[in-house]
Protein backbone atom coordinates (compact mmCIF):
# COMPACT_ATOMS: atom_id res chain seq x y z
CA UNK A 1 0.00 0.00 0.00
CA UNK A 2 0.79 3.35 -0.86
CA UNK A 3 1.46 5.98 1.99
CA UNK A 4 -1.54 6.82 3.37
CA UNK A 5 -0.81 10.07 4.22
CA UNK A 6 -0.03 11.11 0.85
CA UNK A 7 -3.67 11.56 0.37
CA UNK A 8 -4.16 14.44 2.28
CA UNK A 9 -2.84 17.57 3.31
CA UNK A 10 -3.42 20.28 6.27
CA UNK A 11 -4.30 23.60 5.22
CA UNK A 12 -1.18 26.24 4.87
CA UNK A 13 -2.98 27.75 8.13
CA UNK A 14 -2.65 24.67 9.96
CA UNK A 15 0.43 23.92 10.93
CA UNK A 16 2.42 20.85 13.00
CA UNK A 17 2.69 22.77 16.02
CA UNK A 18 -0.96 23.44 15.63
CA UNK A 19 -1.99 20.39 15.40
CA UNK A 20 -2.11 19.53 19.43
CA UNK A 21 -4.13 22.91 19.58
CA UNK A 22 -6.82 21.46 17.39
CA UNK A 23 -7.94 18.07 19.13
CA UNK A 24 -11.65 16.89 19.19
CA UNK A 25 -12.87 14.29 20.77
CA UNK A 26 -15.31 13.38 17.64
CA UNK A 27 -15.59 12.75 14.09
CA UNK A 28 -18.54 12.69 12.11
CA UNK A 29 -18.34 10.98 9.00
CA UNK A 30 -20.88 12.13 5.76
CA UNK A 31 -19.18 10.86 2.79
CA UNK A 32 -22.02 9.69 0.69
CA UNK A 33 -22.37 6.02 0.13
CA UNK A 34 -24.42 3.35 -1.76
CA UNK A 35 -27.65 4.35 -0.42
CA UNK A 36 -28.70 7.53 1.30
CA UNK A 37 -32.65 7.89 1.35
CA UNK A 38 -34.22 11.22 2.08
CA UNK A 39 -30.87 13.19 1.51
CA UNK A 40 -30.25 12.12 5.15
CA UNK A 41 -26.95 12.59 5.61
CA UNK A 42 -26.44 15.47 3.40
CA UNK A 43 -29.24 17.31 4.84
CA UNK A 44 -27.46 16.85 8.22
CA UNK A 45 -24.04 17.87 7.28
CA UNK A 46 -25.08 20.63 5.59
CA UNK A 47 -27.09 22.25 8.39
CA UNK A 48 -24.32 21.77 10.53
CA UNK A 49 -21.63 23.86 7.85
CA UNK A 50 -24.48 26.23 7.88
CA UNK A 51 -25.34 26.77 11.90
CA UNK A 52 -21.88 26.46 13.29
CA UNK A 53 -18.74 27.97 13.26
CA UNK A 54 -16.32 26.05 11.35
CA UNK A 55 -12.63 25.92 8.94
CA UNK A 56 -11.35 23.58 6.86
CA UNK A 57 -7.87 22.13 8.62
CA UNK A 58 -7.30 19.08 5.89
CA UNK A 59 -8.57 18.04 1.93
CA UNK A 60 -7.87 15.17 0.84
CA UNK A 61 -6.19 14.25 -3.11
CA UNK A 62 -10.38 13.30 -4.68
CA UNK A 63 -7.91 12.70 -8.22
CA UNK A 64 -6.92 10.15 -6.85
CA UNK A 65 -10.21 8.89 -5.24
CA UNK A 66 -12.75 9.79 -7.44
CA UNK A 67 -14.34 8.29 -11.35
CA UNK A 68 -14.64 11.23 -12.62
CA UNK A 69 -16.50 9.51 -15.89
CA UNK A 70 -18.91 7.54 -13.51
CA UNK A 71 -20.16 10.74 -11.78
CA UNK A 72 -19.45 13.70 -13.79
CA UNK A 73 -19.08 17.01 -11.88
CA UNK A 74 -21.47 19.64 -13.07
CA UNK A 75 -20.25 22.43 -15.88
CA UNK A 76 -22.19 25.49 -16.56
CA UNK A 77 -22.04 27.00 -20.02
CA UNK A 78 -23.17 30.44 -20.64
CA UNK A 79 -23.36 31.39 -24.46
CA UNK A 80 -19.91 30.93 -25.64
CA UNK A 81 -18.03 29.76 -22.67
CA UNK A 82 -17.43 27.87 -19.66
CA UNK A 83 -18.65 30.05 -16.55
CA UNK A 84 -18.12 27.34 -13.51
CA UNK A 85 -17.06 23.90 -12.46
CA UNK A 86 -18.37 22.29 -9.46
CA UNK A 87 -15.03 21.24 -8.34
CA UNK A 88 -15.10 17.95 -6.18
CA UNK A 89 -14.02 17.88 -2.69
CA UNK A 90 -13.11 16.18 0.28
CA UNK A 91 -12.64 18.21 3.35
CA UNK A 92 -12.05 17.39 7.18
CA UNK A 93 -13.94 20.48 8.91
CA UNK A 94 -12.97 21.45 12.27
CA UNK A 95 -16.51 22.52 13.84
CA UNK A 96 -17.34 24.20 17.24
CA UNK A 97 -20.66 23.65 18.83
CA UNK A 98 -23.17 25.75 20.61
CA UNK A 99 -21.29 25.49 24.45
CA UNK A 100 -17.80 25.83 22.16
CA UNK A 101 -16.94 22.20 21.85
CA UNK A 102 -15.02 21.00 18.96
CA UNK A 103 -15.45 18.33 16.73
CA UNK A 104 -14.32 17.20 13.38
CA UNK A 105 -16.83 16.47 10.13
CA UNK A 106 -15.20 14.95 7.11
CA UNK A 107 -17.65 15.96 4.27
CA UNK A 108 -17.47 15.22 0.59
CA UNK A 109 -18.36 12.17 -2.12
CA UNK A 110 -17.09 8.83 -1.23
CA UNK A 111 -14.63 7.18 -2.27
CA UNK A 112 -14.59 5.37 -5.81
CA UNK A 113 -11.20 4.00 -5.10
CA UNK A 114 -8.62 3.10 -2.72
CA UNK A 115 -10.78 2.20 0.00
CA UNK A 116 -8.50 0.35 2.38
CA UNK A 117 -5.70 3.32 1.65
CA UNK A 118 -8.18 5.84 2.21
CA UNK A 119 -9.40 3.86 5.34
CA UNK A 120 -5.80 4.18 6.74
CA UNK A 121 -5.07 8.08 6.50
CA UNK A 122 -8.63 8.72 8.60
CA UNK A 123 -7.23 6.47 11.24
CA UNK A 124 -4.10 8.33 11.00
CA UNK A 125 -6.53 11.77 11.32
CA UNK A 126 -8.02 10.12 13.77
CA UNK A 127 -5.13 9.62 15.73
CA UNK A 128 -3.55 12.88 15.07
CA UNK A 129 -6.34 14.55 16.58
CA UNK A 130 -6.84 12.47 19.25
CA UNK A 131 -11.45 11.64 18.11
CA UNK A 132 -12.17 9.12 20.71
CA UNK A 133 -15.54 8.11 18.89
CA UNK A 134 -16.68 8.23 15.16
CA UNK A 135 -19.79 8.68 14.25
CA UNK A 136 -21.79 8.57 10.95
CA UNK A 137 -25.72 8.96 9.97
CA UNK A 138 -27.66 8.16 6.13
CA UNK A 139 -30.92 7.34 5.71
CA UNK A 140 -32.31 3.36 4.46
CA UNK A 141 -35.70 2.74 2.56
CA UNK A 142 -38.51 1.22 4.95
CA UNK A 143 -42.30 0.11 3.93
CA UNK A 144 -43.24 2.73 7.02
CA UNK A 145 -45.54 6.09 6.31
CA UNK A 146 -44.17 9.11 7.40
CA UNK A 147 -47.13 10.00 9.86
CA UNK A 148 -45.43 7.43 12.00
CA UNK A 149 -42.83 7.89 14.42
CA UNK A 150 -39.39 6.82 12.06
CA UNK A 151 -37.05 4.02 13.62
CA UNK A 152 -33.24 3.88 13.61
CA UNK A 153 -31.16 0.97 13.40
CA UNK A 154 -28.18 1.77 15.69
CA UNK A 155 -24.53 -0.14 14.82
CA UNK A 156 -21.37 0.11 16.72
CA UNK A 157 -17.59 -1.61 16.96
CA UNK A 158 -18.88 -1.99 21.13
CA UNK A 159 -21.62 -3.47 22.49
CA UNK A 160 -21.83 -0.59 24.89
CA UNK A 161 -22.39 1.50 22.68
CA UNK A 162 -25.76 0.20 21.15
CA UNK A 163 -27.17 -0.31 24.28
CA UNK A 164 -30.62 -0.70 24.23
CA UNK A 165 -30.83 -1.08 20.66
CA UNK A 166 -34.04 -3.35 19.40
CA UNK A 167 -32.43 -4.68 15.47
CA UNK A 168 -34.82 -4.30 13.28
CA UNK A 169 -32.35 -6.67 11.10
CA UNK A 170 -30.94 -10.17 11.78
CA UNK A 171 -27.95 -11.56 9.78
CA UNK A 172 -28.14 -9.95 6.33
CA UNK A 173 -25.50 -9.65 3.26
CA UNK A 174 -25.22 -5.73 1.75
CA UNK A 175 -23.35 -3.83 -0.41
CA UNK A 176 -20.25 -2.00 1.32
CA UNK A 177 -19.87 1.29 1.53
CA UNK A 178 -16.71 3.07 2.73
CA UNK A 179 -18.77 4.41 6.24
CA UNK A 180 -19.46 1.25 7.11
CA UNK A 181 -15.97 -0.18 6.34
CA UNK A 182 -14.95 1.83 7.96
CA UNK A 183 -16.43 1.56 10.81
CA UNK A 184 -15.32 -2.25 10.57
CA UNK A 185 -11.65 -1.13 10.73
CA UNK A 186 -11.89 0.98 13.87
CA UNK A 187 -13.40 -1.92 15.10
CA UNK A 188 -10.98 -4.21 15.00
CA UNK A 189 -8.12 -1.82 15.85
CA UNK A 190 -10.64 -1.28 19.41
CA UNK A 191 -11.57 1.93 18.74
CA UNK A 192 -14.90 3.63 19.29
CA UNK A 193 -17.12 3.75 15.84
CA UNK A 194 -21.08 4.03 15.93
CA UNK A 195 -23.49 4.70 13.00
CA UNK A 196 -26.66 4.99 12.80
CA UNK A 197 -29.02 3.91 9.82
CA UNK A 198 -32.63 5.92 9.83
CA UNK A 199 -35.94 4.37 8.38
CA UNK A 200 -36.90 6.56 5.68
CA UNK A 201 -40.40 5.92 4.20
CA UNK A 202 -39.32 4.48 0.69
CA UNK A 203 -41.88 6.34 -1.10
CA UNK A 204 -39.81 9.64 -0.22
CA UNK A 205 -36.48 7.55 -0.72
CA UNK A 206 -35.37 9.92 -3.20
CA UNK A 207 -36.91 13.70 -2.04
CA UNK A 208 -35.44 15.71 0.82
CA UNK A 209 -36.59 14.20 3.68
CA UNK A 210 -35.68 16.75 6.56
CA UNK A 211 -37.25 14.62 9.50
CA UNK A 212 -34.60 11.74 9.23
CA UNK A 213 -32.12 14.28 9.23
CA UNK A 214 -33.46 15.71 12.42
CA UNK A 215 -33.93 12.69 13.85
CA UNK A 216 -29.91 11.65 12.86
CA UNK A 217 -29.12 14.67 14.49
CA UNK A 218 -30.50 13.83 17.83
CA UNK A 219 -29.07 10.80 17.56
CA UNK A 220 -25.66 12.04 17.00
CA UNK A 221 -26.16 14.60 20.00
CA UNK A 222 -27.04 11.71 22.18
CA UNK A 223 -24.00 9.62 21.42
CA UNK A 224 -21.54 12.83 21.73
CA UNK A 225 -23.25 14.64 24.23
CA UNK A 226 -22.76 17.85 21.60
CA UNK A 227 -24.69 20.48 22.07
CA UNK A 228 -25.81 20.72 18.11
CA UNK A 229 -28.73 23.45 16.78
CA UNK A 230 -31.85 21.73 15.42
CA UNK A 231 -34.56 24.73 15.06
CA UNK A 232 -33.40 25.57 10.90
CA UNK A 233 -33.50 21.77 10.37
CA UNK A 234 -36.64 21.70 12.04
CA UNK A 235 -38.49 24.23 10.71
CA UNK A 236 -37.12 22.75 7.12
CA UNK A 237 -38.80 19.23 8.05
CA UNK A 238 -42.14 21.05 8.76
CA UNK A 239 -42.38 22.35 5.58
CA UNK A 240 -41.23 19.34 3.96
CA UNK A 241 -44.41 17.57 5.99
CA UNK A 242 -46.61 20.39 4.72
CA UNK A 243 -45.71 19.93 0.97
CA UNK A 244 -46.10 15.77 1.62
CA UNK A 245 -49.76 16.87 3.20
CA UNK A 246 -50.88 19.00 0.18
CA UNK A 247 -49.82 16.41 -2.29
CA UNK A 248 -51.85 14.11 -0.10
CA UNK A 249 -54.90 16.17 -0.23
CA UNK A 250 -55.33 16.58 -3.83
CA UNK A 251 -54.88 12.93 -4.36
CA UNK A 252 -57.11 10.08 -3.27
CA UNK A 253 -54.99 7.44 -4.49
CA UNK A 254 -51.62 8.70 -2.41
CA UNK A 255 -53.82 9.18 0.78
CA UNK A 256 -55.47 5.19 0.28
CA UNK A 257 -52.04 4.26 -0.14
CA UNK A 258 -50.41 6.13 3.26
CA UNK A 259 -53.79 4.70 5.27
CA UNK A 260 -52.93 1.36 4.08
CA UNK A 261 -49.43 1.72 5.52
CA UNK A 262 -50.41 3.65 8.27
CA UNK A 263 -52.69 0.67 9.46
CA UNK A 264 -50.12 -2.14 8.61
CA UNK A 265 -47.70 -0.61 10.85
CA UNK A 266 -50.67 0.43 13.83
CA UNK A 267 -51.52 -3.52 13.56
CA UNK A 268 -47.91 -4.84 13.86
CA UNK A 269 -47.65 -2.38 16.45
CA UNK A 270 -50.26 -3.24 18.90
CA UNK A 271 -50.03 -7.41 18.38
CA UNK A 272 -46.10 -7.30 19.46
CA UNK A 273 -47.16 -4.79 22.20
CA UNK A 274 -43.85 -2.86 21.11
CA UNK A 275 -42.84 1.16 21.04
CA UNK A 276 -41.94 0.81 17.15
CA UNK A 277 -42.83 -1.82 14.50
CA UNK A 278 -39.25 -1.17 13.07
CA UNK A 279 -38.06 -3.62 16.08
CA UNK A 280 -40.16 -5.99 14.17
CA UNK A 281 -38.22 -9.14 11.55
CA UNK A 282 -38.23 -7.73 8.27
CA UNK A 283 -39.80 -10.78 7.08
CA UNK A 284 -43.25 -8.78 8.64
CA UNK A 285 -42.92 -5.65 6.73
CA UNK A 286 -44.52 -5.04 4.17
CA UNK A 287 -42.67 -4.72 0.67
CA UNK A 288 -42.88 -2.84 -2.50
CA UNK A 289 -44.44 -5.96 -4.49
CA UNK A 290 -47.01 -5.66 -1.42
CA UNK A 291 -47.84 -2.06 -2.25
CA UNK A 292 -48.22 -2.35 -5.64
CA UNK A 293 -49.09 -0.09 -8.75
CA UNK A 294 -50.50 2.86 -6.04
CA UNK A 295 -47.83 2.90 -4.49
CA UNK A 296 -45.64 3.46 -7.64
CA UNK A 297 -47.90 6.05 -8.68
CA UNK A 298 -47.62 7.79 -5.18
CA UNK A 299 -43.65 7.09 -5.71
CA UNK A 300 -43.52 8.97 -8.87
CA UNK A 301 -45.86 12.60 -7.99
CA UNK A 302 -43.83 12.85 -4.76
CA UNK A 303 -40.58 13.08 -6.46
CA UNK A 304 -41.69 15.10 -9.56
CA UNK A 305 -41.10 18.72 -9.06
CA UNK A 306 -44.67 21.28 -8.72
CA UNK A 307 -45.14 21.95 -12.41
CA UNK A 308 -45.28 18.68 -13.31
CA UNK A 309 -46.62 17.40 -9.54
CA UNK A 310 -50.08 16.23 -10.99
CA UNK A 311 -50.41 14.81 -13.75
CA UNK A 312 -53.64 12.95 -13.77
CA UNK A 313 -55.47 15.42 -15.93
CA UNK A 314 -53.64 14.36 -18.80
CA UNK A 315 -54.58 10.95 -18.10
CA UNK A 316 -58.00 11.81 -19.41
CA UNK A 317 -56.75 12.69 -22.62
CA UNK A 318 -58.55 15.88 -22.06
CA UNK A 319 -57.04 18.58 -24.55
CA UNK A 320 -56.73 21.79 -22.85
CA UNK A 321 -55.09 23.50 -26.01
Amino acid sequence: MQDPTELFQFESDTSPSQLQELQASVLVVALGGFIDAGHTQRLMADHILETHESRVIASFDVDQLLDYRGRRPVMVFDRDHWSSYDDPSLLLHRVVDKEGVPFLLLVGPEPDYQWNRMVEATSTLIKTFGVDLTVSVHGIPMAVPHTRPLGVTAHGTNPHLVTGNDPAFGTVQVPASFSSLLEFRLGEAGLDAIGFAVHVPHYLGQSEFADAAVLGLERVRAATGLDLDLRELAATAGLNRAEISRQMEESDEISAVVRALEQQYDTFLEGRQQRNLLATDLSDLPTADEIGAEFEAFLKDVTEDDEHGDERDDETGDDRG
